[in-house]
């Protein structure tokens, strides 16, 4: 019962020395180190963009199955890209 009791102290004490390693380490402000660990700026997502299938895009064509598509042209009563 000792022994357990020593590995379970022993175990609390590991994980509260243990602290995390701050990612931004070093940076400055507005950065952060990557998995590389090179300094890179800090970005929010910004504003998501949906785009809508068969809709022509000016300057990338038409979106369609997560690829943009350059022409389009009806088959069988429906769009066909290329």
């Amino acid at each position: 019962m000792k022994i357990v009791a020593t590995i379970g102290l022993a175990s609390v004490i590991a994980l509260a020395a243990a602290t995390p390693a701050q990612a931004r380490d070093n940076c400055g402000r507005g950065f952060h180190r990557n998995h590389y660990g090179h300094c890179v700026p800090n970005r929010g997502r910004g504003p998501q963009v949906t785009f809508v299938v068969g809709r022509y895009y000016p300057g990338h064509g038409y979106w369609y199955n997560n690829r943009w598509y350059h022409h389009r042209y009806r088959y069988h009563n429906r769009w066909r890209y290329r």
